[in-house]
Order: C-alpha cells, then sequence, then structure tokens
C-alpha cells in the first residue's frame, strides 16, 4: 500500500490537534482491512503516546518543521502522505491534508506574526498543489473554501470523537490536590488563547456573588510562539479571589476526574473548528454550558446550555441556573452522554480510510462475509 502518515506529531504536547491526529492514526491502524500496511513516519525526538502507535518508522535527520520539510518528502517519495496537523511538506505530490481551521484568516490577532506567516504560506501552497483537504466539521470546510477559493469537492469533514476517553482511568488525586468538591466547581479548558474568551469567564464571576463557595479551576496553559496574548488581561478582583483555582496543564487522568465531578464545563469559545473539551465533558457526564458561535452547536447539539459568549451578564446568569438547579443539571448529564457517545473514533477512521483509499485510486478492502468467503 503507497501511503504513509507524517508523525511530526508523535514530538510534539498533545493539544486538541494532536489528539485527533494520534487518535485518529490508532482508529486506521486497528482497522482489520489495513493489517500491516499503514506506517507512521516519525522524527529520532517521537514520544508518548505517538510513540504507542504500531508500524512507526523513524528518520533521524533534523527536526521539527526542518525534518517535515526535508527528511519528510524524501522517505515518502512515491507514497501518498497522509497530514493530520494543518501543514505537510510544502512541494511534495500525492498528499492528503487535515486542516482544522482558518482562525488565522478569522481571528488573526489571536497569533504571533511568525506563526501567521507560516500558515498563510502553507495554505497558500494548498491552492497551488491541489491535495485532498480533510477538516473537522462543516463550518470548518465552509471557512476553507471560502478563505482558499477550494471547491467543495476538494473538502471532506471527518469528525473527531471522544471514545478516547474509556481507555484513561480517572486520577482523583487532583481532586483534594486542588481542594474541591464533587459539584462544588464550574471546570473551565483551554489554552490562555484570546479565543477561549477567559477574561469573560471571569467578569462573569465577578458577577456571582451570591454563590461565594463556587469555585472555578482552569485548565491549561500559553504557547507564546503561537498565541498572542497578554498575561495583564487576566486580573481583577475575580482572577485573584480564592474562587479561581489555576490548574494548569493536567494529565489525561486528572482531567477525567475534573470533568467527572465538575457541576458543569463552561465553553464560551469565540472561535473553534471543532471544540474537544464540550464533547469530552459530555462523554464523561459532565454537563455543558457553551458559546453558540463557529462550529460549536454543530458539535454539541441539543446536549449543551448555551450562552451569548460577548455577553459577562449572560454567561454568569447561565451558570447561576444550571448551578441552582440539580434537576437541570441531570437532564444535560443525561443529554450529554447519549449524545457524545454518537461520536467514535471508529466512525472517523472509517471515513479517512474511504478517503484515502479513493485518493490513491484503489479499493477499499471490503470485509462483509460474501466477501470473505469468496
Amino acid at each position: 500500500m503507497a501511503f504513509a502518515i507524517n508523525g511530526k506529531f508523535t514530538s510534539q504536547p498533545v493539544t486538541g490537534v494532536q489528539r485527533v491526529a494520534y487518535e485518529l492514526t490508532r482508529a486506521m491502524q486497528m482497522d482489520a482491512r489495513l493489517g500491516d500496511e499503514l506506517e507512521v513516519f516519525v522524527p529520532q525526538n517521537a514520544m508518548e503516546p505517538g510513540t504507542l502507535l504500531k508500524h512507526l518508522r523513524r528518520f533521524p535527520w533534523l527536526r521539527g518543521t526542518l525534518w517535515e520539510q526535508i527528511t519528510l518528502p524524501i522517505a515518502a517519495r512515491g507514497m501518498t502522505l497522509l497530514n493530520l496537523c494543518n501543514t505537510n511538506p510544502l512541494f511534495k505530490r500525492r498528499q492528503v491534508v487535515m486542516v482544522h481551521d482558518m482562525a488565522i484568516y478569522d481571528v488573526p490577532h489571536c497569533f504571533s506574526h511568525k506563526f501567521r506567516l507560516w500558515y498563510r504560506i502553507c495554505f497558500a501552497m494548498l491552492r497551488r498543489t491541489h491535495p485532498m483537504i480533510l477538516t473537522v466539521s462543516t463550518f470548518s470546510k465552509s471557512r476553507i473554501c471560502h478563505h482558499l477559493k477550494i471547491d467543495e469537492s476538494r473538502v471532506a469533514v471527518v469528525r473527531p470523537a471522544a471514545d478516547h476517553l474509556d481507555r484513561i482511568a480517572a486520577n482523583a488525586a487532583v481532586m483534594s490536590r486542588l481542594g474541591l468538591a464533587k459539584d462544588g466547581y464550574c471546570v473551565i479548558v483551554g489554552s490562555l488563547d484570546p479565543r477561549k474568551n477567559l477574561q469573560r469567564v471571569l467578569e462573569a464571576v465577578g458577577k456571582l456573588g451570591h454563590l461565594p463557595e463556587l469555585k472555578f479551576v482552569v485548565v491549561g496553559g500559553r504557547n507564546s510562539r503561537i498565541f498572542h496574548t497578554d498575561d495583564a488581561q487576566y486580573s481583577g478582583n475575580a482572577a485573584n479571589s480564592g474562587q479561581v483555582v489555576w490548574a494548569g496543564f493536567v494529565s489525561d487522568g486528572e482531567l477525567k476526574a475534573l470533568y467527572e465531578n465538575a457541576g458543569c464545563l463552561i465553553f464560551p469559545s469565540l472561535y473553534e473548528g471543532f471544540g474537544m473539551p464540550p464533547l469530552e465533558a459530555m462523554y464523561c457526564g459532565c454537563p455543558v454550558i457553551a458559546s453558540s458561535c463557529t462550529s460549536i452547536p454543530e458539535v454539541c447539539g441539543e446536549a449543551a446550555m448555551y450562552c451569548d459568549a460577548a455577553s459577562a451578564d449572560d454567561i454568569a446568569t447561565k451558570i447561576s441556573r444550571m448551578m441552582n438547579d440539580a434537576d437541570l443539571r441531570q437532564r444535560h448529564r443525561t443529554m450529554g452522554l447519549l449524545h457524545a457517545r454518537e461520536f467514535r473514533w471508529e466512525y472517523s477512521a472509517q471515513k479517512a480510510l474511504e478517503i484515502l483509499y479513493g485518493t490513491t485510486g484503489e479499493r477499499l478492502p471490503d470485509l462483509t462475509p460474501s466477501a470473505s468467503t469468496s
């Protein structure tokens, strides 16, 4: 089989994009139709969880962007290359590229100048090299077609999933470490990126004086190489009060425990190509208050309570409603659990493989009973 996966993501910290790449690769490799055929080309500095994938081939020359632009296309010459994290070798032929969003065009002020410039070069080349493009939502597909002037027939949606949480054991020790009680806190997940709208949540916290015992746990950190942020913006009485707990980066097990025990997840993001935290929270039985912006209603459906992300007053009102009504929280838990279980990596992998085999001009193997016995 003449295709391979760009494994640059195995050398990077796991955020939403890398999570999709890892889980989609893992699910495709588990598909019985492929057997031992799907290899992942990785740099020398690959690390877990990427190194837990099957059929890794290490190519030690160079690292980072230089590895992707020089080493990888040499290693994958003559093959179709599947790239799952927005970027790809610029001058290689026969590629499939997953582009998660068009944030550098839609909200350019959120990114550093260098990051913006590099991604615009990468995306401009997609118009010239004509690869098949995958993306994670109908919203992102529409923005890709709009900004890159690409025909809809060249862009296919492969939705991420949340059932990877079945393999993660919840680490409840995080509760005592952060001084939390079940249903006594709301969790806020996301890097300190202006799109995540954290400052608006902190303003909302300042309006919840009637809930003095309620805590707000902020999970995530800041990458100044990517995001244009100013730590001074996260200021004020609410940010520095005992109600706000700055957890920083947490392990997958700790995050699962935080989801399982939280009164709700607050996700007032202003821009998302997909938005994994609400789906993961629902999968863990955590009620969700989410923004109605961009792709989020597409992901959350009717299972979330929606807020006006531009209004601290509305965010505060929705938090108050959710946290003062145990029956309402239970209804959202039930709806969220049912909704999130419709998103499975197995389904995502099936869609991706159909596209990949079609791109290489080969028929996807059939495992129906009649085919296997003929």
